[in-house]
């Protein structure tokens, strides 16, 4: 995975272990897409992310799923935190690809045997996909991720902000 550099905030970036884990941790994300006529949509949804790609579980018979279908561009947001100083977050953003069927009814993918498995144990507790006939997968591979935690703001030198 080639991504861009993060330029800002290089001082309470994530490390790469500290995003995988966030990631792996966090259940819902928001995906911002833009329609046709260029009005833009955010939305939250579950995903699970391979420390590679994330994956988007998405109805397939959504607005979201129809603007990526005409627009594959995407920006996803995936943050925690209540007070400023426990601000911690993920933006991944670039071209969404389809895996599956769609919808999904659980036919034979082998791409999609890790994630789906991550995705069942991370947000219902199972070993296997449940498949309601409704949902389609995407896959977000990155072109750019900036990632931020504020609790590292109390751990730095004041000097040095």
């Amino acid at each position: 995975m080639t991504t861009a550099t993060q330029r800002r905030g290089r001082k309470i970036m994530m490390t790469p272990e500290e995003r995988d884990a966030f990631l792996a941790e966090q259940r819902t994300c928001r995906v911002a897409t833009v329609a046709a006529d260029g009005t833009p949509h955010v939305s939250p949804l579950w995903f699970a992310w391979d420390g590679t790609s994330l994956w988007l579980y998405s109805l397939s018979r959504s607005r979201r799923w129809a603007d990526l279908r005409a627009d594959g561009r995407v920006a996803v947001i995936v943050d925690a935190g209540e007070e400023y100083g426990e601000l911690r977050g993920v933006e991944l953003s670039g071209r969404i690809e389809f895996v599956g069927e769609v919808p999904r009814t659980g036919e034979p993918c082998p791409e999609l045997d890790a994630p789906e498995r991550l995705f069942a144990h991370k947000n219902f507790g199972l070993t296997e996909m449940v498949y309601d006939g409704r949902h389609a997968w995407a896959r977000l591979t990155p072109d750019k991720i900036a990632s931020w935690d504020f609790r590292k703001m109390a751990m730095q030198n004041p000097a040095d902000a």
